[in-house]
């Protein structure tokens, strides 16, 4: 049994004062308690918050952050030309730098305060599409570098059948992602049997890529495959995916889903970006969750959320890092508040009476981050696992303040380093704003990104 003990917490019924936690050994909250005395060898905190769930990760694309700010030959540089980039890279990675990678990434989420890595995995195969002897070799690795971390896993492995709505092969670029439905099942069963060897936290659940690479029959054998478990799938990230979904169906991509699939709370939409007003309304109802990765979209330029008519229309949100170019937790909140602000002229765009800016964010984050990863947590309640992470004073900035002004204070005006301690399923892998394993995570990661360069 843990016991933390802390001046201020986020609970399930608002912010409480002197908060004693009971963690269990099973890694659930045992027991919550406001307005107790600091009990005798417990963890003093300042700030006890929910951790989120980090709902979207390609592990991989971390090791190629900052080598592709480059303008391309097409002066109409986007996203596609980005993609091809991703590729060329990918012809060099093998399985021991994917755990090395993904090790170092999920680190990088516990101290900025996430609690879960949901990893939408695509990298299957060897070069050339040659399966591994293994057939989930791959999600093996991904495994085996949470178990390093201590990271709670949500495991996505994706189906990639096609390169586009016409059903057209996968180039060479795309070959170590490709599946068909029976040969994913497959591989689905193995990457589930790795997954089921950590902790009783970890999960799977199912992720059609998109409508691009996913055909009718494939989508409803992962949605078949998925039963109550999450469904996570890109969708309108792009101006030209939605061309393309609008030629080849006569539907733009979210009026063709709610058309063709049972959407439902299980689902979470990456991006959805590129969405007229009445669909955003629409896919809000169905109680799904918008996987908003703020950074990356910035980065590739995908366009803005609709983020204001999503939650007036009753929707989940929740964040992931995408490419993981960057792994900050309150970057990540920052951008999708601001990009709101910049788009409609006007301020403080997300607050809510009674709660602020932050609040609205934090709290959003880790219940929608729960629910994309199917997972029990997303506030600090008994019985939900014991996803935490707490705060410092902020430093001169915190003095006297308290309640959702610090949250406010924390994801606007300073940064992830007041992260200090991060628990996960109440393991406690960040303490004093440092991963436990931190040297032999860099260590290893260093040495793939040098060889790497070399052979790049």
């Amino acid at each position: 049994m843990q016991t933390i003990w802390a001046r201020q917490a986020l609970v399930q019924d608002g912010w409480a004062q002197a908060v004693r936690v009971e963690i269990g050994d099973d890694g659930r909250i045992a027991a919550v308690q406001a307005d107790t005395a600091q009990p005798a060898g417990a963890q003093l905190v300042e700030t006890l918050l929910p951790a989120p769930a980090n709902l979207h990760s390609h592990a991989f694309q971390r090791a190629m952050a900052g080598l592709t700010e480059r303008r391309g030959a097409d002066p109409r540089d986007s996203f596609w030309t980005w993609r091809q980039l991703m590729y060329r890279f990918l012809e060099q990675i093998t399985p021991e730098d994917v755990q090395a990678i993904a090790a170092f990434v999920q680190m990088e989420m516990l101290e900025a305060g996430y609690a879960t890595n949901v990893e939408f995995h695509y990298l299957h195969h060897a070069p050339g599409g040659v399966p591994y002897a293994d057939l989930a070799e791959m999600s093996g690795r991904i495994a085996a570098a949470a178990a390093q971390s201590g990271i709670g896993l949500t495991l996505l492995p994706v189906l990639y059948s096609y390169g586009g709505l016409d059903r057209r092969a996968l180039t060479s670029g795309q070959d170590r992602f490709g599946n068909d439905p029976e040969r994913y099942a497959r591989l689905h069963a193995a990457a589930a049997r790795h997954v089921a060897a950590l902790g009783a936290d970890s999960g799977m659940g199912v992720a059609p890529h998109s409508l691009r690479a996913v055909d009718g029959p494939g989508l409803a054998a992962a949605i078949a495959l998925a039963g109550d478990r999450p469904i996570h799938i890109h969708l309108a990230e792009q101006q030209a995916e939605v061309d393309e979904v609008l030629a080849a169906t006569g539907r733009r991509p979210v009026q063709w889903l709610l058309e063709n699939a049972p959407v439902d709370p299980r689902w979470c939409l990456i991006h959805a970006t590129q969405m007229l007003p009445a669909e955003t309304t629409a896919l809000a109802a169905s109680g799904a969750v918008a996987g908003l990765c703020p950074i990356t979209e910035s980065n590739l330029g995908d366009g803005i959320f609709d983020g204001l008519r999503w939650r007036a229309g009753g929707g989940r949100f929740g964040i992931g890092s995408d490419s993981n170019i960057r792994i900050s937790l309150t970057e990540e909140l920052r951008t999708l508040d601001y990009s709101q602000r910049l788009r409609d002229h006007t301020r403080a765009a997300l607050a809510e009476a009674g709660r602020s800016t932050g609040r609205v964010l934090l709290q959003g984050a880790a219940e929608g981050g729960a629910q994309a990863a199917g997972r029990a947590s997303g506030a600090i309640a008994p019985g939900l696992w014991a996803d935490l992470l707490a705060l410092d004073d902020l430093g001169p900035d915190g003095q006297g303040r308290t309640g959702d002004v610090v949250l406010d204070t924390w994801i606007f005006a300073r940064d992830d380093r007041a992260v200090r301690e991060v628990w996960s399923a109440g393991r406690h892998m960040v303490r004093d704003g440092v991963h436990v394993r931190r040297e032999e995570i860099v260590t290893a990661y260093a040495r793939v990104v040098r060889r790497l360069a070399r052979e790049g």
